[in-house]
């Protein structure tokens, strides 16, 4: 009796499983349409100079709003798209404006707080000096920034940082230049899926 009552028990200890593979997977992708406030330094010279400048040092930082896109394909790795209109603080007519789109990658995850790196291709609009002289330029740029997860769907961008390149563009007055826009934004972004 105590015999049976032992083989019994262990054919209890014997693990069972039920199910080999897992009978539905959660996909990677995820897509967040986010909008931001940004400040940046237009590196455009003229809005140094003394025309618009106040104790003698120039006003050159251009506010502005903006709306982006972040589409995570596998494992972190995603596109971005982004347009910024930057429109706030101009002195005179300057402004400028960015549509750029590019690979982005996510380092990972510290609990709520998703840090990414970012380079991003597209054009940049600039306009400057009068309401005659703008005009569309290749921009490049290089980034990177911090989400902050609030609930399931809603995510805080606590802080995007870009470095921009814009190559030989023409300005009336002066040879081509290149100029090295650079800023900061932040803002929020709600997950669709």
């Amino acid at each position: 009796m105590v015999a049976a009552l032992l083989a019994l028990a262990g054919l209890g200890a014997i693990q069972v499983e039920g199910q080999v593979a897992p009978s539905a997977r959660k996909s990677g992708m995820t897509l967040r349409l986010g909008a931001t406030g940004s400040i940046f330094d237009p590196d455009y010279g003229l809005l140094a100079s003394n025309l618009y400048s106040t104790n003698g040092y120039g006003i050159n930082k251009l506010g502005g709003v903006g709306a982006y896109a972040d589409l995570t394909v596998f494992r972190g790795l995603g596109i971005e798209a982004e347009g910024r209109w930057q429109r706030f603080h101009q002195q005179g007519t300057i402004y400028q404006d960015n549509y750029l789109i590019g690979p982005r990658f996510q380092m990972g995850h510290l609990g709520r707080l998703t840090p990414y790196l970012k380079a991003l291709v597209g054009y940049g609009y600039m306009n400057y000096e009068q309401d005659y002289a703008h005009g569309w330029f290749t921009a490049v740029t290089v980034g990177g920034g911090m989400d902050v997860r609030v609930t399931r769907r809603i995510s805080l961008r606590a802080f995007d940082v870009e470095y921009q390149q814009w190559p030989q563009w023409q300005q009336p007055l002066v040879q081509s230049t290149t100029l090295f826009p650079y800023g900061v934004s932040a803002g929020v972004s709600y997950r669709l899926f």
